[in-house]
């Protein structure tokens, strides 16, 4: 990013579960589609100006299930069928760490393992983002938690992937959603009434 420019918004999305129909530790490509709504939402984002940017936590490379490797046909393919509705992907971050990993090299205690923002923070700095003009969308309060901790605001996918429902600091999201497209609904209400109605002493 140039030094110039003004830093921009994004939209910052969970894989399993939120972008892409929920399969545990899959890693072919053949096998990935679109979850329901994710079209239409994510094109009116891109419409209306968000970058969008994928955040998840890929505990199966620490526990052995696949290698770090095999996440970046994972992506080409989300790029393609992102670019199939006319959606560009701005970023893919994914944390391939878990304390109770099997491979040594990634069985740590690290910074970007959702609830933690470090990905989040990342994406900002290389992107170029402006993460308190921004929103994460995940289907459990681990996102909810990241999203809120990296100064961004939250939409819940209530889609019955949270089960454990642990409150706490940061984990209440600002609004919830049955799919994709009604958490971009939300977000576009809520920054167009932002900006009709600034807070007191914003310029408008």
């Amino acid at each position: 990013m140039n030094r110039l420019d003004k830093p921009g918004r994004a939209v910052f999305l969970d894989k399993d579960g939120t972008l892409i129909v929920d399969i545990p530790y899959n890693v072919d490509p053949a096998s990935i589609t679109l979850a329901p709504g994710a079209p239409e939402g994510l094109a009116r984002l891109h419409k209306a100006g968000y970058r969008l940017v994928v955040i998840s936590n890929q505990s199966g490379v620490a526990r052995g299930r696949f290698a770090a490797e095999a996440l970046v046909p994972v992506e080409s393919r989300l790029r393609e069928l992102l670019a199939e509705v006319g959606v560009p992907l701005a970023g893919f971050y994914f944390c391939p760490h878990h304390p109770e990993g099997s491979v040594p090299e990634y069985a740590t205690t690290c910074d970007c393992r959702k609830p933690k923002p470090g990905m989040l923070i990342l994406a900002a700095e290389e992107l170029g983002i402006d993460l308190s003009r921004s929103w994460f969308i995940g289907d459990i309060l681990n996102d909810v938690e990241a999203g809120h901790r990296a100064g961004c605001r939250s939409v819940l996918l209530d889609v019955g992937n949270e089960t454990e429902w642990v409150a706490g600091p940061d984990r209440t999201p600002d609004f919830t959603a049955s799919d994709l497209l009604q958490a971009a609904n939300l977000i576009l209400q809520a920054d167009a009434s932002l900006a009709s109605n600034p807070p007191t002493g914003a310029r408008a």
